[in-house]
């Protein structure tokens, strides 16, 4: 069930998120061909890189993430590590995910349309020095 899910940050759970994307690990080879071997390549690791996370949310009356990004923007970074936490259906801790180092380098905020609907939803790109199985 993967909608059932928490991020926290710094030790506080931040309110709600309704998506979170980028939680991913990929490790870089290097194909070497060796001279009379015919029925394969050698694939050696080489480093591994983690793309940056994306959180969105509705927009709340807290404007941490917005301060957070400000201070960055300004030239204070402050990085911060933190957790996405998987629940089960009774809410129950299943898998937690370490970030590590973090600190956002993008900010969105909603699109705004008179004749829309939809909730306001904001989103925070963070980057980070990788992702640890808690």
């Amino acid at each position: 069930m993967s909608f059932r899910f928490l991020v926290e940050i710094d030790g506080l759970i931040v309110a709600g998120f309704s998506e979170v994307a980028g939680l991913q690990a990929e490790t870089e080879v290097e194909t070497i061909e060796e001279g009379g071997v015919n029925d394969h390549v050698h694939k050696l690791p080489k480093k591994t890189k983690y793309p940056n996370l994306m959180l969105k949310r509705g927009i709340t009356d807290s404007s941490a993430l917005w301060d957070w990004h400000k201070d960055v923007v300004d030239g204070k970074i402050e990085r911060k590590s933190g957790y996405i936490i998987l629940l089960d259906s009774e809410a129950n801790e299943q898998w937690r995910w370490n970030f590590i180092e973090a600190y956002p380098v993008k900010w969105s905020g909603p699109d705004l349309k008179a004749d829309g609907s939809t909730i306001a939803i904001e989103s925070i790109e963070l980057v980070h020095n990788g992702i640890k199985k808690a």
